[in-house]
C-alpha cells in the first residue's frame, strides 16, 4: 500500500489511513503504563509521592539493593533498537522502528507477564549505543536489543554483555536460534535420528544465521556450513569479517566450498535466513528424510508446498503454513525466567534449556505438520519460564 505522508496531522490522506485495519489498530500506539495501587485521597498520594516516597528513597539510598523490592526496575525489560534492522524493511531509522518496538512490548506483556519499555534510539554508532544503553541500563531488569543490524549488533551485545549484571539478549539473533533448535530437535526424534547424525547447511550469516548456528553447535549438531551473499564460509576465504572468520574456523568441518545448492546435495537439514532463493532440484537433492526450514519473511527461500514435495519436515516463519518458527515462543519465557530468579545474565545453557522445554510441549503430539507449538499454546510460556529459571541456578548466576 503506497501512502502519500500528508502535510499536517488530521488531513484527509492520514484518515484515510485508519481504512486499512492495521492503521485503525495502532493510532494512538497499542500499548500504555497503569498503576498498581488506588490513589483515592490524600493519604494514597502522600505515600505514593512524596513525602512518603522519600523514605524509600532514603533507604534505597543507604541500601541500593532494596531498589529490586521497591521499584519495578528488576522485573522491566527495555526493548532497544536504532532502527537499523527492521523486520524485512532494512535500516527505516527509529521513528519508524517505533510500532515494532511498542509490538514487542505488547507480546512480552501478554505472552509473559512481563513489563517492558520501547526505546528507540537516534544513534547507529556501536560506541554511542552501548553508551546509551549501559546509562539507561539501572532502570531495568534486563536489555532486549531488537533490529540491529549485523555485524555491529554482535559487537553491541558483546560489551554490554560485559559491562551489565543484568541480562542482554538480542533477539533476532537469540530467540530464532532457540526456536529453530527445538523444532529441529522434534524433527529429528520424528525422523527417527539424533542431531549428531544431521548435516546441515544454513543461508545467511547475518544476526540470526549466526545464532542458530551457535546454538546447532552447542546442541552437537553432526556438522553445519554456512552461507553469505558470496557463497559458503571455509577457512582461508578471503574478505570475511571477524564474525565470519570464526564462523569459518568452527564450521564446515567437510571443507565445502561453492554456493548454497551445491552444499544441499546429500545434506539432512537446510535453515534459509538470507533472503535468498534455493531451487526445487536443490531440495531434491537432500537426503531421504531431509527437513527444510524456510525461515525468510514474507517470501521464504523455497515454497513450502514446493519443499513438502521432497522433505519429510518443513517450517516457515509464516502464521499461514504449520510449523511456524516464531520468536514469540521463547522470548517472554526466557525473560520471565531470568527476571524471576534476578539472573546476572543469560547463559548459553540458560539457551539450550529453553529449547529442550520448547519441543517438550509438542510430546507425542509430534507430527510433520506438528515439530514446534504454537505460540498461542498457554503451556509454552511456562515450561520456558520454568526451564530457564532452573538452569540460571544451575549455572550459578541466579541472585535469588
Amino acid at each position: 500500500m503506497a501512502v502519500t505522508p500528508a502535510s499536517a496531522p488530521g488531513s484527509s490522506s492520514v484518515e484515510n489511513l485508519d481504512l486499512d485495519p492495521a492503521f485503525a489498530l495502532h493510532r494512538g500506539g497499542k500499548i500504555e503504563i497503569r498503576s498498581t495501587i488506588p490513589v483515592r485521597d490524600a493519604d494514597d498520594l502522600s505515600l505514593a509521592y512524596t513525602p512518603g516516597v522519600a523514605r524509600v528513597c532514603t533507604a534505597i539510598a543507604e541500601t541500593p539493593a532494596l531498589v529490586h523490592d521497591y521499584t519495578w526496575a528488576s522485573r522491566v525489560v527495555a526493548v532497544v533498537s536504532d532502527g537499523t534492522a527492521v523486520l524485512g524493511l532494512g535500516d527505516i531509522g527509529p521513528a519508524a522502528a517505533m510500532p515494532v518496538m511498542e509490538g514487542k512490548a505488547l507480546l512480552f506483556k501478554e505472552f509473559g507477564g512481563v513489563d517492558a519499555v520501547p526505546i528507540c534510539l537516534d544513534c547507529t554508532e556501536v560506541d554511542a549505543l552501548v553508551e546509551t544503553v549501559a546509562r539507561l541500563a539501572p532502570s531495568f531488569g534486563g536489555i532486549n536489543l531488537e533490529d540491529i543490524s549485523a555485524p555491529r549488533c554482535f559487537e553491541v551485545e558483546a560489551r554490554l554483555r560485559d559491562l551489565l549484571d543484568i541480562p542482554v539478549f538480542h533477539d533476532d539473533q537469540h530467540g530464532t536460534a532457540i526456536v529453530v533448535l527445538a523444532a529441529l530437535q522434534n524433527a529429528a526424534r520424528l525422523t527417527g535420528r539424533t542431531l549428531g547424525d544431521l548435516r546441515a547447511v544454513v543461508a545467511g550469516a547475518g544476526a540470526s544465521g549466526v545464532a542458530v548456528t551457535r546454538i546447532l553447535l552447542e546442541a552437537g549438531i553432526g556438522d553445519i556450513a554456512v552461507s553469505d551473499s558470496k557463497g559458503l564460509i571455509y577457512q582461508g576465504r578471503e574478505g570475511l569479517n571477524p564474525v565470519k572468520e570464526a564462523l569459518a574456523r568452527d564450521t564446515n568441518r567437510s571443507g565445502l566450498t561453492g554456493s548454497t545448492e551445491e552444499a544441499l546435495a546429500g545434506a539432512d537439514v537446510f535453515v534459509g535466513l538470507s533472503g535468498s532463493t534455493v531451487s526445487e532440484q536443490a531440495v531434491a537433492s537432500m537426503a531421504d528424510g531431509s527437513i527444510v526450514f524456510a525461515l525468510s519473511n514474507p517470501t521464504p527461500e523455497v515454497h513450502p508446498e514446493v519443499a513438502a514435495r521432497h522433505a519429510a519436515v518443513v517450517a516457515t516463519g509464516r502464521s499461514d503454513f504449520p510449523n511456524q518458527i516464531n520468536n514469540v515462543l521463547a522470548f517472554p519465557g526466557v525473560f520471565r525466567g531470568a527476571l524471576d530468579v534476578r539472573a546476572s545474565t543469560i547463559t548459553e545453557n540458560m539457551k539450550v534449556a529453553a529449547a529442550d522445554a520448547l519441543a517438550a510441549v509438542v510430546g507425542d503430539d509430534l507430527s510433520a505438520t506438528y515439530v514446534i507449538p504454537s505460540p498461542f499454546d498457554e503451556r509454552v510460556a511456562p515450561a520456558v519460564t520454568a526451564a530457564v529459571a532452573a538452569q540460571a541456578r544451575a549455572d550459578g548466576v541466579a541472585r535469588l
